[in-house]
């Protein structure tokens, strides 16, 4: 299957199928049923199935599907045989968390630089990456070849350092930044806004009476 024959929502769900397999393989089980793999990950079995059927064969009628052979090959499709780069700017208290956050290396990632105004400021964060002042980003990205980025930085200053992203060649940013990002289209960017996601959320909660 060819990256571009696949929409973003089904690009989405591998994603969310890989993260229980990995769950799965971790507790040493072997082999899942399209059933089981459908409920852990919040879809229907006929979905799942069509979605892992671009793979070819490789589950077997009344066995279920191999878990370390589908993680392989999800993997692979993904095109993530090793941990991809990234480089993370503003090391703020967000920022901070996130780069101590384990989760993108079990995804596949390797936050590997971090990036800041007043990287002095972040001094004793006990921060498992080097932070650099920003006058070294350019050199950085080109050396390293960076593609990804997570942008951390106050919603003033966002667009700005999203311009110089920008001409440096980035092709994919993670904005947790609370604004939008003008961007030409060979940039994605995917927006993460936390307190729009709770206000959206407490939208359908019940209040108290």
């Amino acid at each position: 299957m060819e990256k571009t024959s696949i929409s973003s929502k089904s690009l989405y769900r591998l994603l969310i199928y890989q993260r229980c397999l990995r769950k799965l393989f971790e507790n040493g089980i072997e082999t899942v049923s399209s059933s089981a793999l459908a409920k852990a990950s919040g879809v229907k079995p006929a979905q799942l199935r069509k979605d892992l059927g671009y793979f070819g064969q490789i589950g077997t009628r009344g066995l279920g599907y191999p878990v370390e052979d589908l993680i392989y090959a999800i993997r692979d499709f993904l095109g993530r045989t090793t941990l991809k780069p990234v480089i993370l700017i503003g090391a703020g208290n967000l920022g901070s968390a996130l780069i101590r956050y384990d989760g993108f290396n079990k995804g596949g990632f390797e936050v590997i630089g971090a990036f800041d105004l007043f990287p002095q400021s972040v001094a004793g964060k006990d921060l498992n990456i080097p932070v650099y002042p920003m006058d070294n980003l350019a050199t950085f990205i080109q050396q390293k070849k960076i593609r990804l980025v997570i942008l951390c930085v106050p919603g003033e200053h966002a667009q700005e350092v999203t311009n110089t992203l920008v001409m440096c060649g980035i092709g994919g940013i993670l904005n947790f930044s609370p604004t939008v990002l003008q961007v030409p289209d060979s940039v994605s960017v995917n927006n993460v806004d936390l307190a729009l996601e709770l206000e959206n959320l407490s939208y359908f909660v019940t209040q108290d009476k």
